[in-house]
């Protein structure tokens, strides 16, 4: 091994950072905790809590499962996953208002 790739495996973070990521997801929890105590409702409601989530579900993926100093090991385990999960939240949608649609119909025109 060459000095480059001894002082990438020895690289340690300083603890700084990780008491600021914890600040933060106490933060975000509490925020969390807020849209219940303010009874948001709605798409509000469920935005909130989805944006929410995936906020500290990245930082504690990117800072303590040690993804941000790796960028290729970022992009596959945080980015598409939940790009898939948010067209599969916009597919479920889609079908939701079509079959609520095609139950109303139905109802009303009888069938």
């Amino acid at each position: 091994m060459d000095e480059t790739n001894k002082k990438e495996q020895t690289t340690t973070h300083k603890i700084g950072i990780y008491l600021w990521i914890w600040g933060l997801l106490f933060v975000l929890s509490f925020f969390s905790y807020m849209v219940d105590w303010y009874q948001f409702q709605g798409l509000l409601r469920w935005s909130l809590i989805l944006i929410f989530m995936f906020l500290k579900a990245g930082l504690i993926m990117a800072f303590f499962m040690h993804l941000f100093w790796e960028r290729y090991a970022l992009v596959n385990v945080l980015l598409w996953p939940m790009t898939a999960i948010a067209c599969f939240i916009f597919l479920m949608v889609a079908e939701f208002k079509y079959t609520l649609f095609t139950r109303l119909f139905y109802f009303f025109v009888g069938g």
